[in-house]
Parts: structure tokens; sequence; C-alpha cells
């Protein structure tokens, strides 16, 4: 899944591409990939056709484009496979487009949803009323992300605290911090000498303190970066690559040695996912 730091990347390209201009026609080339949108393919369409898409808006995972007065807006959720990619009319259509999306003026672009896995998709919300940042109703829910200026260090560290967790499923839950994934956590945890199976509930404001700055340092790294893209799915809108993979010091590097003791990596199975860690410089917690 991308996480907080290929989604902005796709985010900004929105934001240069796709921000202030009208939609002149919506077509839905699979059900599927607005299935979120209960009214339908031909709702969707004339909901969309006429209206000003405003600035590009993101938090943790999920895209929006704020739609006319700003009451309701586009919600993107590129799941697995999902991609938003500008390119000329003339461009030949990609093998898995699912919605197209032309606008009213001589730029000379469109935006284009590929989804290879039909996972993600998009849909029309209202949006929280008084919100400044036009947030759609279904996601009110997610916290704010690491990234986010308005972000509460020491109330996310009070929360951690109450929480009768692990420090890795807390980073992941997207209620109480948005935008972190397995890739992100795992590198954090080893910059913070932590091991995923720590109690939340034995973290120091000192450690979480240090959890955060490193949370911060790696996605802005990546950010920098382009992203993570292990294959040709996570792309930004000019169908680009990152390259962060290459500078992953945890994640996928089962059995080569540890960047900072020399160590075996390990990876664990965790949730369905593999955790990669150091056990010299992550050493587990003692057992009750």
């Amino acid at each position: 899944m991308p996480e907080l730091p290929e989604v902005e990347v796709v985010r900004h390209g929105l934001e240069r591409w796709v921000s202030g201009r009208t939609v002149a026609a919506v077509e839905v080339l699979h059900p599927r990939a607005i299935r979120r949108h209960p009214a339908g393919p031909a709702d969707f369409a004339a909901q969309l056709t006429g209206q000003r898409l405003g600035a590009a808006q993101r938090r943790g995972k999920y895209l929006w484009l704020p739609v006319g007065d700003g009451s309701r807006a586009v919600l993107a959720h590129l799941g697995m496979s999902g991609q938003l990619l500008v390119q000329p009319p003339a461009a030949p259509d990609e093998k898995h487009l699912r919605i197209r999306i032309r606008f009213a003026d001589t730029e000379g672009t469109e935006l284009r949803f590929v989804d290879q896995r039909t996972f993600g998709g998009l849909s029309l919300h209202d949006t929280v009323p008084g919100d400044p940042d036009g947030l759609p109703d279904v996601i009110a829910h997610i916290a704010r992300d690491p990234l986010d200026p308005a972000f509460d260090d020491a109330a996310f560290h009070a929360a951690l605290r109450r929480r009768r967790t692990t420090v890795k499923r807390a980073l992941l839950d997207q209620s109480l911090i948005s935008g972190v994934g397995n890739i992100y956590a795992d590198e954090a945890l080893w910059r913070t000498r932590l091991h995923y199976d720590r109690p939340t509930a034995t973290l120091t404001r000192p450690r979480t303190a240090e959890l955060l700055l490193h949370i911060r340092e790696v996605m802005n790294e990546a950010l920098a970066a382009g992203g993570t893209s292990f294959d040709s799915l996570y792309v930004n809108v000019n169908g680009q690559s990152g390259y962060f993979d290459r500078s992953l010091d945890a994640y996928g590097r089962e059995d080569e040695p540890c960047r900072r003791c020399g160590t075996a990596m390990r990876r664990h199975p965790w949730m369905n996912r593999s955790s990669y860690f150091c056990p010299r410089c992550q050493r587990p917690p003692r057992a009750a």
C-alpha cells in the first residue's frame, strides 16, 4: 500500500496540474472504480461535470479535491495499485484505465485513474462543515499525520500510554496517527532502536519524541526521493517512480547486515505482513 510520502507526491502533482481546472466530461470505464459512490457511474459523472476543482488536499493516505464551493469533494483512495496520471488526450489508453476526466480548457491534458487490481477508486462526498481543509465526512475519523503542522505530539504520547497495544500496531492505527504504513514503521523503529512488539505503555515521553522525530525524518527523506517504488505501480502523476527503496535500512533487508551493527537483519510474520528488524539493535521486550 502507498504510504504518506507516495500519496503526498501524487497530491503535489495534482496541485500543479489539476487544481483550479473545470471538469468538461467524466468517463467511467469500470464501475468498480466508483463503487464507493452508491449513486453509480452516471450520477458520479453528472455531479462532477461543470464543476471547478479546488486545491488538492491530503490526510494520511487519502487524497481529495474540493468541488465547486467546497461543500463536496472528490475523494481518491489509491488502494494497492491505483494511479492518478495526467496525460495528453492523444496518449494511448493504459491497459487498466478505469476513469477519465477531461477539462474545459486548452492546457492539453486530462486526468486518468488507472488501477490494475481495482482496490482503489474515486467517490464524491460531503465535506465536514467548518473544516478548513474541506475534509470529506467519510474520513473524519482519520487522525492528523506527523507532517501536519497541527499534529499534537503530547496528545499522541498520552494516547500511546493509554492503549494496551504494541508500538507498531499503534503506528498503523490510522485513528491515532495517519499516513504511517508497514514500510515507514519498520524504518522509524529501526532508527529509534525499538522492537515492533514493545508495549506502548512502556514508552517515556522522550522515547515517543525520538520516535516521532525519526518518523518525520524518514518520511521527509522519502518525499525528497519521490517515495518508495518496488515496481511500476507506485508512480507520480507523470508516471515516474520514486527511488527511496534504495535507501531503506530495515524493510526488505532480511539476512543483510544491519547498517548500524552488522548483525543479520531478520523478518518475522506480523499481522499478515512482515516486520524487519535488527535482533541486536532492537531487542524484543521481556515476557511479562
